[in-house]
């Protein structure tokens, strides 16, 4: 959807709404239905599923959170194992930024954007944000990213009652929304040899990685592997 540098600051925000709606909300919204069923099945009240949610905001570190406590690990354990699965998202957060600093924006104000900087968020946001005013991309933003994890809090709220009535494989295709639309999303957002390239090493590196490596380091080896030959591949930029 296309935004207006005069349009009011509600009225971008309505506009990212509405894109979240178009689809990528419903995806990951539906991804996150088995996080209720989870935190059903350990014994935690539907409000905390949907805390969850809203605070860790990421499908892969809710499932090590209600998973360890199912365990019955240690709550500095369940901490410090969460940290490192959200690590993931610090090169996400240093990338999309950038595209929502403002001059005289405070650091809460930055602390807050980062909190909403998720895969799909991120993927999104770098897709669409250079289409909007420098000026209208926060609140372009928390009008898309809010939407997300409105409609992903409905999810789980939907999961933890609803999940034991789905077929196993219907639950389990679930699970698998999210990454093929942001592989899509990835894929959609190409702009140059590199990027292409990324993808393509990153999809063809990691079954060979998890063969020969596993342990859990499979995906960070062909993540370094496939991007820094992307990097070496990227355009160079012209001298000033």
């Amino acid at each position: 959807m296309t935004v207006s540098a005069e349009w009011s600051w509600w009225r971008v925000a309505l506009a990212g709404m509405r894109d979240a709606l178009s689809l990528p909300a419903w995806v990951v919204g539906f991804g996150l239905v088995g996080i209720g069923s989870l935190a059903r099945d350990v014994g935690y009240p539907v409000e905390v599923a949907v805390l969850s949610t809203m605070l860790v905001w990421a499908g892969p570190s809710q499932v090590i959170f209600f998973a360890s406590i199912a365990a019955g690990a240690a709550w500095s354990a369940i901490a410090i194992a969460v940290g490192f699965a959200s690590l993931r998202f610090l090169p996400m957060t240093v990338a999309i930024l950038p595209l929502l600093r403002r001059p005289g924006q405070g650091v809460w104000m930055q602390l807050l954007l980062a909190h909403y900087v998720a895969v799909t968020a991120w993927t999104e946001g770098l897709r669409r944000l250079p289409h909007v005013p420098p000026a209208q991309r926060v609140a372009y933003f928390l009008g898309f990213a809010n939407t997300c994890m409105a409609t992903s809090s409905v999810g789980t709220f939907l999961g933890y009652y609803l999940i034991g009535a789905l077929p196993i494989p219907f639950a389990a295709g679930l699970l698998c929304l999210t990454p093929i639309f942001f592989l899509a999303s990835l894929t959609a957002g190409l702009r140059h040899r590199g990027d292409a390239a990324a993808i393509v090493l990153g999809l063809a590196l990691a079954p060979i990685c998890d063969r020969f490596i596993g342990g859990g380091f499979d995906l960070i080896v062909a993540g370094l592997i496939a991007g820094t030959i992307a990097f070496a591949l990227r355009p160079k930029r012209a001298a000033p």
